[in-house]
């Protein structure tokens, strides 16, 4: 509290202080509810699971521990959480940083060791895209090391960004559409990948890194690589954000709002056996009002949850 004799400048910081504190309550709460209503929409959790938080040492990885284990205090269900990390033998990692911050946390934690840095810098050209192989080099070693933990679920930092971007990657260089979901199963076909982070901008999870002063390892891999496919897409789409805010979300909110009858997937819809009805269809033959010309994105929809 301020008084009359307090310089002009402590009473300045001090209001500063107020309105970060208050910021950062605001977005706490913000990340907790997303998280907290993706994993109940999805079903991403459920009793007696055992999770298996993939720390790769960047910012999403740590905020997904992070809320984690902050929602695991208060879920009314029991569920338990090991943190593992793919130690790569990139040069210069630090090995030492991680196991020392899940120690300071208290959370239990596996560390894997496995020299896929020289694969992957052996088998791909110079100046080729390494993300491809060293994700499937990551993939199957965090499988078996899912199945020796016994984990129930495998929790991957993905959020609401990366999953737009792969949609338009699909869609752009494979001539599909096809995102990145919410939960699967993995490849193997014996375990649950999940993405709590799926509602997350990544704006948010950049600024609660900061607020929370996370040990943040850089990749020397694909974070080195700038001419990557993924990152002109991602700097496009934010351009998009910048001029035209929102745009984002309704991206987002469209992987999860389809009308199967207005795309062209005859696997999915059974376009060569339709016949009129003489019924209305509130769906209509309108593939976007006349009247807009999309230079102004509707509003994203917005889902209504309670706060804490």
């Amino acid at each position: 509290m301020t008084t009359l004799t307090d310089p002009p400048d402590a009473a300045l910081e001090d209001k500063a202080a107020k309105k970060q504190a208050f910021e950062m309550n605001k977005l706490s709460k913000r990340l907790h509810r997303q998280v907290g209503q993706a994993i109940a929409d999805f079903n991403m959790i459920e009793d007696g699971d055992k999770v298996m938080v993939c720390l790769s040492g960047g910012k999403d990885s740590h905020a997904l521990l992070d809320i984690l284990l902050s929602l695991k205090q208060r879920a009314p269900i029991r569920f338990d959480i090991v943190a593992v990390n793919l130690d790569q033998k990139q040069p210069g990692f630090p090995a030492h940083i991680l196991p020392e911050y899940l120690q300071s946390r208290g959370v239990p934690f596996h560390i894997e060791n496995q020299d896929t840095y020289s694969i992957v810098k052996k088998l791909v050209p110079e100046g080729k895209t390494m993300c491809s192989l060293c994700s499937r080099l990551r993939r199957g070693i965090l499988y078996r090391v899912a199945g020796e933990l016994g984990a129930t679920k495998i929790a991957l930092g993905h959020h609401r960004d990366d999953m737009v971007v792969t949609l338009l990657m699909n869609m752009f260089f494979g001539s599909r559409m096809k995102g990145m979901p919410p939960k699967l199963v993995s490849d193997d076909g014996r375990h649950t990948v999940i993405r709590p982070l799926a509602f997350v901008a990544e704006t948010d999870l950049e600024r609660w890194a900061r607020h929370r002063e996370f040990p943040i390892i850089p990749c020397s891999l694909c974070g080195s690589q700038d001419q990557l496919q993924r990152v002109q897409i991602k700097a496009m789409i934010h351009g998009w954000e910048r001029q035209y805010p929102g745009r984002i979300d309704n991206m987002f909110t469209a992987m999860g709002n389809i009308t199967l009858s207005h795309m062209m997937d005859r696997k999915l819809f059974p376009f060569t056996s339709i016949k009129p009805t003489g019924l209305a269809d509130p769906q209509g033959d309108k593939a976007f009002d006349e009247d807009d010309d999309g230079s102004t994105p509707a509003r994203p929809v917005v889902r209504l949850r309670l706060d804490e």
